[in-house]
């Protein structure tokens, strides 16, 4: 069997959209739709933490790999906040991708229990450029753990709260 041929493993997420001018809301559903292959239309509510946005959330089902493809479908849209997360399969970890305008795309692979995984070799480029003086270890763990994308998304968060949440299922 192929790459291209193989079968993904069906996993499960959540796309958490907290902020988006009303302008953007249908090319979000139509590239969301595109990665996840069924029509998408999400349930705009506005976002009190930014006058003129809107947010949304949308639970899906779908292959792996899922939420790396529209982390990459929604990257670079000026105005738009977002996070989207993937749970881990038998055959695969989980993941989460968060993105902000000033800071870009966060990813980070996820565990079992949602813990956030990293990899060793990016713990050790931590200490080294801690031990270099070029800043300090504890900035360096905050920034694999997401802690700026973290800070910056918090009020968007409590800003959605009670928000309505939708189901969205593709056949695998």
């Amino acid at each position: 069997m192929t790459a291209s041929t193989a079968i993904r493993t069906a996993t499960r997420g959540v796309l958490y959209v907290h902020s988006a001018p009303s302008a953007l809301c249908p090319h979000i559903e139509w590239a969301v739709g595109g990665v996840l292959g069924v029509p998408v239309s999400l349930d705009w509510t506005p976002q009190a933490a930014q006058a003129g946005t809107y947010r949304a959330e949308l639970s899906w089902t779908g292959g792996t790999g899922s939420a790396a493809a529209v982390a990459s479908a929604l990257r670079g849209w000026n105005q738009l906040r977002f996070e989207i997360t993937e749970e881990p399969t038998a055959a695969s970890e989980g993941a989460r991708y968060s993105y902000t305008p000033e800071l870009g795309v966060f990813h980070a692979v996820t565990g079992l229990h949602g813990d956030i995984m990293i990899p060793e070799d990016r713990l050790k480029a931590a200490v080294v450029k801690a031990a270099l003086g070029d800043t300090t270890l504890l900035v360096e763990i905050d920034k694999l753990l997401g802690k700026p994308w973290d800070d910056e998304l918090e009020t968007f968060r409590h800003a959605g709260e009670g928000a309505p949440v939708r189901w969205l299922h593709q056949v695998v």
